[in-house]
């Protein structure tokens, strides 16, 4: 892992830490130890669902510029306003 993120504590992140457990899991040379493997997936999958419950509250809240975790792209579109991004509805009849 590059030490210019070494505690930058993000998604980047650990996408990362998963990759490089999965090269060592696969290994031939200095496997990683299965219930070692199992404990970083474990730890990843609590981040992942925690990363869930912040986009449910980016969207409920409107806020667009991510959270500490999640961090919004630079080119990305705002969110949608709370409750929904439908601002009128236009209606069209033939005559």
């Amino acid at each position: 892992m590059n030490e210019t993120n070494a505690n930058s504590n993000d998604m980047q992140e650990l996408r990362g830490h998963l990759f490089d457990t999965l090269r060592r899991v696969k290994s031939k040379e200095d496997p990683m130890e299965l219930d070692r493997a199992k404990a970083v997936v474990d730890v990843a999958q609590a981040l992942i669902n925690t990363a869930k419950v912040e986009v449910d509250f980016i969207k409920a809240t409107g806020a667009s510029d991510g959270s500490g975790f999640l961090k919004a792209p630079d080119h990305s579109p705002a969110l949608p306003p709370p409750g929904g991004g439908i601002l009128g509805v236009t209606t069209h009849k033939l005559k």
